[in-house]
């Protein structure tokens, strides 16, 4: 009588007691395994016989091993069908699914081949948004460290006793008149480096104009964004500023004059002592100096402690958006917090009352009266009668992917030749240096810079680090930015994975939005109110000068209570680049670790924009307790 039971075998996998191992083709040299040790030996078979019963085992090992095959398989399949069980726009996910995320709207004639990124986290991350829902979020998600970011309180607006009052115009060393170049962020900081620039030369400055760009088309002008009369009395104790040239300097040729400088003039982040020893001899001679650009043309270390502070009062105090913009972002505000049906089920109040901070009331005047809000006890919960009531929270999310930040970074997003193709030709015409270094091959490849972390987030790899932190897939999302390079494709899998994800497009009406079209520099400031207001905001990337300005407004502002998610691109490349092995769980923890780095409450570094670290002594004030 024989033993029959299921043991190991020194030579591999053992299925009811028999070794499964292949044969070598030496038999003397095959090991003796256990289960042979542990029998009564057979009488011995007919060779036909024998033969049958050593193939038998090997085909239950083959029928076995195509079983896993194909389980493996149905499990992938249904983790599909699960993915796109979320599309809202089922035929057209269906769509994406199948041919890969492309780079070009339907709209377009040509088709690029199929991409497809990261198709298999995107999966996890659907299964987990799913369950999600029923989880409890991280608790420093909608948070900063507020101990220590609460210490910090703005004090820009603050004087030094003895402040030298400006001197009349007449009595000036001359005007200073600014063209700024770029977006509305870019002129905002141009502006603000002017006031400090004209403060250190002891010149009056004339109310900058914007120049006219070939990207952004927009022919706004200061007035046309902020209020004129406000900005000019709120900065008259540091410098006078006027709206106009005198009558007998405004026929002057500036040009012939030597008095227009640009950029190649005045290198970028210039000294002060720059300009009292280059730029102040031509203010003196001819009484007039014309900047053209300007936009980070002055140096944040070292500076004069009075002068760092100015660009901080400028910057976070004195500028003051017209109505029509103020109630519109107001607008946006209110319905991304209100209880409509576009939000679907709204979620029971919470118990813990997260606090309302100030912002909106510093960026949309009377904002708390038109919202019914005021404040009870002290504190700064909403109140209705005498109850207190939790906001709905949203998230802000930069998506910082046009057309024109993919082209100039020099990165590729799986287009392949087409898309390198359309890039260069938009970069010919609107950057046409980075284009010639980009064919000469002297500038760093795509694979390099993305190594780097230098590449800006696509949509994909922005879902994927809203999820792994832990946002729930109802969280509301206010997406801004302009047009998505690829257009509603490339966003489909965003938008499929966080159906309540919104643009001012979709939150106004077409009567709402008819004002500002055609005007990018007036809807950028509905994304600048919109997302400094928001609960939480969420950059892809860090270098945009919206992200930044908006990430230090909500410092400078926000107690502790506005928290801004800065992912560390470098790392978030390394994280992604192994998404083919990479676990659900490891990246949830990966990508958190990450992120609450970013968070930590810190002083800003040496030469680094007030603009976006204001946490200095020149522009905010640390309190004891």
């Amino acid at each position: 009588m024989s033993l029959h039971f299921r043991t190991p075998s020194l030579t591999g996998k053992v299925f009811d007691g028999q070794d499964v191992s292949p044969p070598t083709q030496n038999s003397q040299n095959e090991p003796v395994s256990v289960y042979a040790m542990f029998t009564t030996p057979e009488a011995a078979q007919p060779p036909e016989q024998s033969s049958r019963r050593k193939r038998a085992p090997r085909r239950k090992g083959l029928r076995l091993c195509l079983l896993a095959v194909l389980c493996i398989s149905c499990f992938f399949l249904l983790e599909w069908r699960y993915l796109l069980s979320f599309s809202r726009t089922p035929q057209s996910t269906l769509e994406l699914m199948s041919s890969g995320t492309t780079l070009v709207s339907r709209n377009s004639s040509h088709k690029r081949p199929p991409t497809f990124m990261f198709d298999r986290l995107l999966a996890l991350a659907a299964h987990a948004l799913a369950e999600g829902d029923h989880k409890i979020e991280p608790r420093d998600l909608w948070k900063e460290p507020i101990a220590e970011a609460a210490r910090w309180r703005p004090c820009a607006h603050k004087r030094n006793s003895g402040y030298a009052a400006p001197p009349e115009p007449e009595d000036s060393s001359g005007y200073i008149m600014v063209s700024a170049d770029g977006g509305l962020n870019q002129q905002r900081v141009a502006i603000c480096n002017s006031v400090a620039v004209a403060r250190l030369m002891n010149a009056t400055l004339v109310l900058p104009k914007f120049l006219f760009n070939s990207v952004w088309k927009d022919e706004s002008q200061f007035g046309d964004i902020y209020q004129e009369s406000y900005f000019i009395n709120y900065l008259k104790d540091d410098v006078r500023i006027v709206k106009e040239l005198p009558l007998e300097l405004r026929s002057l040729d500036l040009a012939i004059m030597g008095s227009i400088l640009t950029n190649v003039d005045v290198p970028k982040e210039s000294m002060p002592r720059f300009y009292l020893d280059n730029v102040m001899p031509i203010l003196l001679k001819n009484r007039v100096v014309h900047f053209v650009g300007f936009e980070n043309s002055l140096s944040f270390d070292p500076v004069p402690p009075e002068i760092q502070r100015l660009r901080c009062r400028c910057n976070f105090h004195a500028f003051k958006f017209v109505p029509s913009i103020q109630q519109t972002a107001g607008t946006i505000i209110k319905r991304m917090r209100d209880k409509s049906p576009r939000w679907g089920p709204v979620a029971d109040a919470v118990t813990s009352l997260p606090p309302v901070s100030d912002v909106e009331e510093k960026l949309v005047e009377d904002y708390a009266k038109a919202d019914n809000r005021s404040t009870k006890g002290g504190t700064d919960l909403a109140v209705v009668g005498e109850d207190y009531v939790a906001r709905n929270r949203y998230l802000s999310l930069h998506l910082r992917f046009e057309i024109d930040m993919a082209a100039y970074s020099l990165c590729e997003f799986g287009g392949g030749e087409q898309e390198r193709e359309e890039l260069q030709a938009f970069r010919e015409i609107h950057f046409p240096t980075l284009s010639k270094h980009y064919l000469s091959g002297s500038l760093r490849t795509a694979a390099a810079l993305r190594e780097d972390g230098k590449c800006p987030l696509t949509p994909e790899e922005a879902v994927l680090m809203l999820a792994a932190l832990g946002f729930k897939r109802s969280t509301r999302i206010y997406l801004a930015g302009s047009h998505i390079y690829g257009g509603e494709e490339r966003m489909a899998i965003l938008t499929n994975l966080y159906p309540n994800i919104v643009t001012k497009r979709t939150l106004l009406t077409e009567e709402e939005l008819a004002p500002f079209t055609n005007h990018s520099s007036q809807m950028a400031a509905l994304d600048f109110i919109a997302c400094a207001a928001a609960d939480a905001f969420a950059m892809t990337d860090s270098g945009s000068q919206l992200s930044s300005l908006v990430s230090g407004y909500r410092i400078y502002f926000g107690r502790g209570y506005l928290p801004s998610i800065r992912p560390n691109k470098r790392r978030l490349a390394v994280i992604l680049a192994n998404n083919g092995t990479l676990e659900w769980e490891d990246l949830e923890e990966r990508v958190r670790k990450t992120v609450r780095e970013s968070k930590r409450v810190l002083v800003r570094p040496t030469a680094r924009s007030v603009y976006r670290h204001p946490r200095c002594k020149e522009c905010m004030c640390v309190s004891k307790h």
